[in-house]
């Protein structure tokens, strides 16, 4: 065998053998039985699984999130959720001598006071366990002494009457927003009541009962002594009656009269006719301007509404006291003024 065949030979020959070798390491590795990695499941704390049950002295919840604060937030809403049913429990015993429609009713007053009580911010509580349990699950167990939680929840109702007695002005428009805004500050007061005597058996919450009617009185007192008064153009007369219903709806006295707290309305308006597609158009711009008794504007806006009708000028100019009483119930007659009522 000459050397030039020898040497193609021998390249045959170690191609063959890695190609073999090639061939035995697959076959190995597919024959290798895998490795199968199992997570550790933990196991549920004890705290978690069985927590501790409320005593007369302290109330206990568990709550679980994403997170930390998450599954606070959670176990708080619980908390709340047992004070719920302590109370729904006290109403039951209280209808147990009712019958008929009046238990009717007592009934779904503690549905919504149930409701009402999930509302109700829980401003004193411990973390007594924590634990990061897996991926994005955070477990909890909060506890809340029935004692401090009374006392927190009372002190939050004394700050509640203080800002709502500190805040008066001369203007009866503006006062009479600030009360609307304590109002809101105020609607939570009944249901904390009800659940400081939950905690509390010995609690009567008669005098924050009668602040509260004392601030109600107040607010209906400085209502009924609000009026007011619309003036308009000729071109502005059918805009009337949709300013007139948007402010009877909010109980507002109308009328011809003087004092500190009446208010004249004018209505003023430029319009155009136009048409299009065989509608006839009345392009109106509306100025509306509210006078204090001093003459002094206490609030103004322009109003753009086209009205159209296919029945000539006169309907279209209707029209736009449709859009506009349209426009009162979408937006309310508040925003569509520019006051603060």
């Amino acid at each position: 065998m000459n050397t030039k065949h020898k040497n193609r030979w021998q390249d045959s020959s170690v191609k063959i053998f890695a190609t073999l070798i090639a061939i035995l390491l697959l076959f190995s590795a597919c024959g290798t039985p895998k490795r199968m990695v199992v997570a550790e499941s933990k196991t549920m704390p004890l705290w978690y699984a069985n927590p501790p049950k409320s005593t007369t002295s302290t109330l206990y919840a568990t709550g679980e999130g994403e997170s930390r604060e998450e599954a606070i937030a959670n176990a708080l809403s619980a908390m709340a959720s047992t004070l719920s049913v302590s109370i729904s429990s006290q109403f039951k015993t209280k209808n147990v001598v009712q019958e008929g429609v009046i238990e009717s009713v007592q009934t779904t007053s503690t549905n919504e006071v149930q409701s009402d009580v999930q509302k109700i911010r829980i401003s004193h509580y411990e973390v007594a366990q924590t634990e990061e349990f897996g991926f994005k699950k955070y477990l909890v167990l909060v506890q809340s002494e029935k004692k401090k939680l009374f006392e927190s929840l009372q002190k939050e109702l004394e700050q509640k009457f203080s800002l709502a007695q500190t805040k008066e002005t001369s203007n009866g428009l503006k006062q009479l927003s600030i009360y609307k805004e304590q109002k809101v500050l105020l609607q939570s007061v009944p249901n904390m009541l009800t659940v400081m005597s939950v905690l509390n058996e010995s609690f009567d919450g008669s005098k924050y009962i009668k602040k509260l009617k004392e601030f109600d009185e107040r607010y209906a007192e400085l209502l009924s002594s609000i009026s007011f008064h619309i003036e308009s153009d000729g071109e502005s007369q059918n805009l009337k009656a949709p300013i007139q219903k948007g402010l009877s709806a909010k109980n507002f006295t109308l009328k011809e009269s003087s004092g500190k707290n009446h208010f004249k309305i004018k209505l003023t308006s430029q319009i155009e006719q136009a048409s299009s597609y065989g509608f006839t158009l009345a392009r109106c711009a509306i100025q509306i301007t509210t006078k204090d008794p001093n003459g002094a504007i206490v609030g103004s806006n322009k109003l753009n509404i086209t009205g159209q009708s296919t029945q000539g000028y006169a309907i279209a100019k209707e029209n736009i006291a449709i859009k506009l009483n349209e426009m009162i119930k979408k937006e309310g007659i508040a925003k569509v003024l520019g006051l603060e009522l």
